[in-house]
């Protein structure tokens, strides 16, 4: 299952927005720095439209939606990576996610006390960067001093500080390890590290209600900062989440079409998230059942039923695949083979955004 953290700095909009797409989660909000100190997470549906028409054509008893774990990270503080605010505590927390959302204030509301007294996503940005730069720089340079002594009869250690120190320059000139070009041996070094500016990123920019189709000059600053990371800026208010989580299903389109936009901040995170980390979903469909499943983008037949359970992937013989639009053209499954839609994929078949797939293997 993906795990997002959800990140910022005291006061930005974190812990609402986590209890809005979560919608039943317990996190408090409260207009006081370290107000969440453990981490709160909740579980939410991966919203997919497919997944009922899926299940209306096979007549499924049941629809599980692919499924995305937030956590709720307390506030960081200048001075994080130094222990401040339960920094060091908090840190650790982000080590242990795929991807962090990075909640940026980009609304004006004199009754929500800033940490920092104003509105200001450059420096709050920044803020965040240093600390979790600072956090890696302390953690690499640790693991150089220890490197070295091997380094003096190894091949392979001599290699890894010079990985090491690669990455030690560019912190220290204020960049962050994704900015770093790494080929997949440098990359595979790094790897049990976790460190936090290697994690993909989302900068959330949380504006008011009446901004959400449109967007403020406090955007435009996120994604100039960000233009130069490997990271995506999505829009969202949690006001405007809170208050979908209120209404009924049946008026969430009309309220979101008021304001403008088509979909709730949810979807566009998830979305924004699936395209930075590569994943995308197929579906296997039949009367008990119709399921959505994440895999990374690229992944061979084999490999995708191992996401069901690792003995499809070792007995995998064969895969009875669909495309997703061919299947709802022409309304079954029986039809889609009658037109010869429905193919036999072998091993070496890499799998398609939407694929409705049927494993055959031997246990």
């Amino acid at each position: 299952m993906l795990r997002a953290g959800i990140v910022g700095l005291p006061n930005v909009g974190k812990s609402t927005l986590f209890n809005a797409v979560v919608a039943n989660a317990k996190a408090e909000a409260a207009n006081f720095p370290f107000c969440t100190i453990e981490p709160n997470v909740g579980v939410v549906a991966v919203p997919d439209e497919r997944l009922n028409v899926l299940a209306k054509i096979a007549s499924s008893a049941q629809t599980i939606p692919a499924r995305v774990e937030f956590v709720d990270i307390a506030g960081l503080v200048k001075g994080a990576s130094q222990g401040e605010g339960l920094g060091n505590q908090f840190l650790s927390h982000i080590r242990e996610v795929d991807a962090i959302v990075h909640v940026v204030r980009c609304f004006e509301n004199d009754d929500i006390i800033h940490v920092a007294g104003s509105v200001d996503p450059a420096r709050d940005i920044e803020i965040i960067n240093i600390e979790l730069g600072l956090s890696d720089l302390s953690q690499i340079e640790r693991r150089i001093d220890r490197t070295r002594k091997q380094a003096r009869t190894s091949k392979d250690a001599q290699f890894e500080v010079s990985v090491l120190e690669k990455l030690a320059a560019a912190l220290n000139e204020g960049k962050s390890v994704r900015q770093v070009s790494l080929n997949e041996e440098e990359a595979e070094i790094i790897k049990g590290l976790e460190l936090l500016t290697y994690k993909p990123i989302i900068y959330a920019a949380n504006v008011s209600e009446d901004e959400l189709a449109t967007g403020n000059a406090f955007v435009e600053t996120v994604r100039q900062i960000t233009a130069t990371e490997n990271a995506q800026v999505v829009i969202v208010s949690a006001q405007v989440e809170a208050e979908l989580v209120e209404l009924p299903e049946s008026d969430k389109a009309d309220f979101l079409a008021s304001l403008g936009v088509e979909e709730g901040g949810l979807k566009s995170l998830i979305r924004a998230t699936y395209a930075l980390l590569g994943l995308q979903t197929y579906f296997t469909c039949g009367p008990k059942e119709t399921r959505a499943w994440t895999i990374n983008a690229g992944m061979s037949a084999p490999q995708a039923a191992g996401v069901i359970h690792s003995d499809f992937e070792r007995g995998f013989i064969r895969a009875e695949t669909v495309a997703y639009n061919d299947l709802v053209t022409t309304g079954s499954m029986n039809a889609a083979k009658e037109k010869g839609l429905v193919r036999s994929e072998g091993k070496e078949y890499v799998v398609q955004e939407g694929d409705v797939m049927l494993f055959r293997f031997n246990v």
